[in-house]
């Protein structure tokens, strides 16, 4: 395994680290204040624009693209670490546009849609013209099992209808969500994974109601997590996103390079947790001492940066396992570094907070809200109970092919 990284990887490195220290980290209040001070919760802040036409000036901009002539031509590998930097900003990620659910979604769109669904959503995605959101969890059954959807797509003519309702779907309540990538039910009577495909739905077709936005442990989130009602929404047949019954195909295809992105942010988060908890240490003092010279605190800190760099490690090897042999060969890397990772963050997190006593469950620093998404990654994009039932799947089968072997089983 190499994981060095190419000179042009190791250039843009320097150069967005750079770009967060002179311009994001300073513009993270601003950007709270602002938010706070407008009229709608969910509308870009203008100091995110202004960093936004900074970041793309800078060549810094559509880094996680990989496919074709859309982005940077960036390899998973490549691209890792610029996830982590941005990460250690929760409003990072969107400077860069890099920030799900856009990615996921245009890499959807990059890699499965047609030469006039791309021209209409894709461009102007890659562009920041618009946003978008992704709609499959639903409220009425066990998301985490993806054949329990029940939103129904029933073709009628030269039409899709969709009926049904989703829940949490990021990014809905942002005013410039434009597109609705939705995932429902085509053909029940399929075979089982044949039966979902997936639509796009213009954001301002009738039928489509918000009906509330959903905190995320009591935290409102800029791009809304909306429990949304679709009744009888109707689109053009021609919005079939790859073809009918190909949905579940196409999620796994959005999941891979999404979780590793998930998981470099999350180690992005760790590190700057782990950045506050050492400055806090070194400058409080308790019984006599900085809280630096007690021992739990020292153990904190060593086990966080050991913990750390393994997660870097196993994510680094997930992704070049991916540039190499591809996703479905790194299945079970992808499925272990979206638990490791969370895990592993929240726990840094939990540490840091400890560290700052009443500091760290308040605003005053970003911990708290780091606490919250954390945790809430944990169940979000498949809770980790399904990564770790595909992680033991895949080791049990090895030693089932030995015991077939052994027994002369065919």
């Amino acid at each position: 395994m190499d994981f060095g990284y190419s000179p042009r990887a190791s250039e843009l490195q320097d150069r967005m680290r750079s770009f967060m220290d002179e311009h994001v980290f300073p513009a993270e209040a601003t950007y709270d204040r602002q938010l706070a001070e407008g009229d709608d919760p969910h509308a870009l802040p203008p100091v995110m624009a202004e960093l936004k036409e900074k970041a793309r000036a800078e060549g810094l901009w559509n880094l996680f693209m990989a496919h074709g002539d859309w982005g940077a031509g960036l390899s998973n590998l490549e691209y890792a670490p610029l996830a982590e930097l941005a990460g250690r900003s929760i409003i990072g990620p969107e400077v860069f546009n890099c920030s799900a659910p856009d990615t996921g979604n245009m890499e959807l769109l990059a890699l499965y849609a047609t030469p006039e669904q791309q021209e209409r959503w894709l461009r102007p995605l890659l562009d920041a013209q618009i946003r978008s959101c992704f709609a499959m969890t639903e409220p009425e059954v066990a998301s985490s099992d993806a054949r329990n959807i029940r939103t129904r797509i029933t073709r009628d003519g030269d039409s899709y209808v969709v009926n049904g309702r989703k829940w949490y779907t990021s990014g809905i309540l942002d005013p410039d969500c434009k597109l609705i990538i939705l995932m429902g039910k085509t053909d029940p009577d399929a075979p089982t994974y044949r039966q979902q495909s997936m639509l796009l739905v213009p954001r301002d077709t009738p039928g489509v109601t918000v009906l509330r936005d959903l905190p995320m442990f009591g935290y409102t989130d800029r791009l809304g997590h909306g429990d949304v009602l679709f009744e009888n929404v109707r689109v053009p047949a021609e919005n079939i996103l790859g073809g009918e019954g190909e949905g579940f195909a196409l999620a796994q295809g959005r999941l891979g390079p999404g979780r590793m992105h998930y998981a470099m942010r999350a180690v992005g988060f760790a590190e700057r947790a782990l950045r506050l908890m050492c400055e806090r240490v070194t400058e409080r003092t308790a019984f006599g001492g900085p809280l630096a010279d007690q021992g739990v605190v020292r153990e904190w800190i060593a086990r966080s940066r050991i913990e750390i760099e393994q997660l870097r490690l196993l994510v680094l090897k997930s992704a070049w396992l991916m540039d190499t042999v591809g996703n479905a060969a790194a299945r079970m890397e992808v499925a272990a570094i979206k638990v490791a990772a969370l895990e592993v963050a929240h726990k840094v997190v939990d540490r840091a907070v400890q560290a700052h006593g009443a500091a760290g469950v308040s605003d005053d620093t970003v911990l708290a809200r780091l606490y919250a998404i954390t945790r809430a990654l944990q169940i979000a994009d498949g809770p980790d109970e399904v990564h770790l039932r595909t992680v033991a799947r895949q080791e049990l089968a090895h030693y089932k092919k030995k015991t077939d072997t052994e027994t002369g089983a065919a």
